[in-house]
């Protein structure tokens, strides 16, 4: 069994109210989710830590988050939220990295309707803050914006940049020439990194292992094996599988085109990469 590290991991409650992206009309996953709902799951897996990413674009959820990181010992940090606009935005980062539990920060760009927004002036100092505290950029990205990810890495050398979903290829229909060449773009810049994870949800009818692999295949040539972390982008994952089954076919993918990496990719490059605190 590969010991993992599952690196995108949402919980909620509903009740809070901020989770504007989460309607009714998904109904699925239109309900509360605690780790305890897929633990045995995801320990039968391997797992043996998560790192919990923010899933609204409030401070509250962060806090929310930071305050189950801090009396549960299976949440090895959290990937929060601030508002890079906010005039304080720099001075909230710098504050908020004084917990250890805050592993890095990502604001939810793909929602927005400027695609260029991270970009802006205005952004600046947040991204700054974020370099200098040795925090990570979680990159919240849809294919149209993995260019605008490369613009960011060039920008921000010294900024650790994590791709989410490996940019969200549209597996479904086949349109992979685009993100094909995007994706080698970005992955020259050494201080970006990709999750293999959120595939099946972009995959339609094409989840078997020659369409998944095809991506695995191509995000590994162009990163490499030590730029790749594994996770299950659970619950939105049960939309179109369960943890068990994305779990084994990440395992199959990576023995197949990554022989010898498994360590790696499913635990030990994002203890590295997301290494401000001692348990991760």
């Amino acid at each position: 069994m590969i010991e993992k590290l599952d690196c995108h991991m949402h919980i909620w409650r509903l009740q809070r109210g901020d989770y504007d992206w989460l309607t009714p009309d998904l109904e699925s996953i239109y309900r509360d989710f605690g780790i305890e709902g897929v633990w045995d799951e995801a320990q039968a897996c391997g797992v043996r830590q998560v790192i919990l990413v923010q899933a609204a674009a409030s401070a509250a959820e962060t806090d929310f988050l930071l305050h189950v990181a801090e009396t549960d010992r299976r949440v090895a940090g959290v990937v929060g939220w601030v508002d890079f606009e906010a005039d304080d935005a720099a001075e909230q980062i710098t504050r908020r990295a004084d917990n250890s539990d805050l592993l890095g920060v990502r604001p939810m760009i793909a929602d927005l309707s400027d695609p260029l927004w991270i970009l802006k002036e205005a952004c600046a100092p947040a991204l700054e803050a974020l370099q200098g505290n040795g925090l990570v950029f979680d990159a919240h990205a849809h294919p149209d914006l993995v260019p605008v990810m490369t613009r960011l890495a060039a920008r921000y050398p010294d900024l650790t940049i994590v791709l989410n979903h490996a940019g969200k290829p549209q597996i479904a229909s086949s349109n992979l020439e685009a993100w094909r060449r995007d994706i080698d773009e970005l992955a020259r810049h050494e201080n970006v990194s990709c999750k293999l994870s959120g595939l099946l949800t972009e995959a339609g009818a094409r989840t078997d292992d020659a369409a998944i692999g095809e991506v695995v295949r191509h995000i590994g040539a162009c990163f490499g094996p030590g730029r790749l972390l594994w996770g299950s982008d659970w619950p939105v994952l049960t939309m179109a599988g369960n943890y068990t089954g994305w779990a084994a076919q990440s395992e199959r993918l990576v023995d197949q085109y990554y022989p010898g990496h498994a360590e790696a990719i499913f635990s030990g490059n994002a203890k590295r990469i997301y290494s401000r605190k001692a348990g991760v």
